[in-house]
């Protein structure tokens, strides 16, 4: 790399222009990777930027060409407590993002469809869309779709569940094999006697159900043999179906001892425990921090709850998108979103976490 010229201020676009003898509106498009500049042109200007240092000023730049961000979030069409957190989390940060020139939107599709999905990535138009969010199962239809939206060039994230055969830029989200390995690790500590363990999961279809259910089960297998997991029941987030589901779940193994929730629709679990009187002789231990599951934790009903925070999976999702749009490096360790560990004994306070989900 050649050593950088010194001119005394850090230099702009109209310095890059002079060094590679070109005008400021052919570096405008060659920083843009635009077409229609000869390739002697271009490296020209890289030459030129390489001289002299010169590290673009993003903000700078859409402030000058008065840009702004145009982000969608494509999320399942469900009134589930998670994803309801989660839109109250975009309202809030679409009223806060206006004055960083960054418009945000929701797009719903009914849960688990996968050609819901493909359609909506697929009627985003790249002049009115910068970059989309998507929380939905993984197929090779969804895989093309958001493979399509790139080559369109749309900056695509995903959300919650992760789209690895997609080849997408990021994925907003927890590790949800750990998530899964550690659910088993409170399970078989909470567990004494030998019995059945219930699985819940929302779809065979989500990646992150599966792989929390990977996680729980290499675990179990290899530290708490006592302990027979059986086959998931698929609740599809639903809390009625699940309600339903668990009467013959459980007279079918009768001798269940735990229940790991693995999904949303925990409010059809909390009711089929209460009515069942089976509140207090089961070990239960679930997904998300959420107005029920809290109350399900402080009366004893839930024994953990394994959460991620809603308002770190919007806020990075935006970062990362805007940053991808920008072909800017992302902070990794910023994005991280961490596994949440809560038992009764160590809740947050109740007043802002329950403001957020209800509002």
């Amino acid at each position: 790399m050649s050593k950088p010229v010194s001119i005394g201020v850090k230099p702009t676009t109209v310095d890059v222009a002079r060094v590679a003898g070109v005008s400021l509106a052919t570096v405008d498009r060659v920083l843009n990777e635009r077409p229609g500049v000869r390739a002697v042109t271009i490296e020209k200007v890289r030459n030129a930027i390489d001289k002299l240092g010169f590290t673009r000023d993003t903000a700078a730049a859409n402030l000058a060409r008065q840009r702004v961000y145009k982000l969608v979030f494509i999320l399942p069409e469900t009134t589930n407590e998670f994803v309801t957190g989660l839109e109250n989390e975009i309202d809030e940060l679409r009223m806060k993002a206006i004055h960083d020139r960054t418009r945000v939107e929701r797009l719903h599709v009914p849960p688990f469809e996968p050609g819901a999905i493909v359609a909506a990535l697929d009627t985003l138009d790249a002049d009115r869309v910068d970059g989309v969010a998507v929380f939905g199962p993984e197929t090779p239809a969804v895989r093309d779709a958001v493979k399509r939206a790139r080559v369109r060039g749309i900056a695509v994230v995903a959300l919650v569940a992760d789209l690895p055969s997609s080849k997408r830029d990021y994925f907003v989200g927890v590790d949800n094999v750990a998530a899964g390995r550690t659910a088993a690790q409170l399970m078989g500590r909470f567990a004494r006697e030998a019995g059945r363990i219930l699985v819940i999961t929302g779809s065979r279809l989500a990646r992150d159900h599966l792989e929390r259910r990977k996680g729980f089960d290499s675990v179990m297998a290899a530290e708490f043999p006592h302990l027979d997991v059986v086959a998931s029941i698929e609740g599809r987030d639903d809390p009625a179906m699940i309600r339903n589901l668990l009467p013959k779940t459980f007279k079918t193994y009768p001798d269940i001892c735990g229940v790991y929730s693995s999904a949303a629709g925990n409010q059809g679990l909390i009711q089929f425990l209460k009515d069942s009187g089976r509140a207090q002789d089961l070990v239960i231990v679930a997904h998300e921090l959420t107005e029920s599951s809290r109350a399900a934790l402080e009366d004893g009903t839930f024994d953990a709850i394994i959460s991620q925070d809603s308002g770190h999976l919007i806020r990075s999702a935006t970062r990362v998108l805007k940053a991808t749009a920008d072909r800017l490096p992302i902070d990794h360790m910023q994005e991280r979103i961490r596994l949440d560990i809560y038992l009764r004994d160590n809740l947050p306070a109740p007043a802002p976490f329950i403001q957020e989900e209800t509002k």
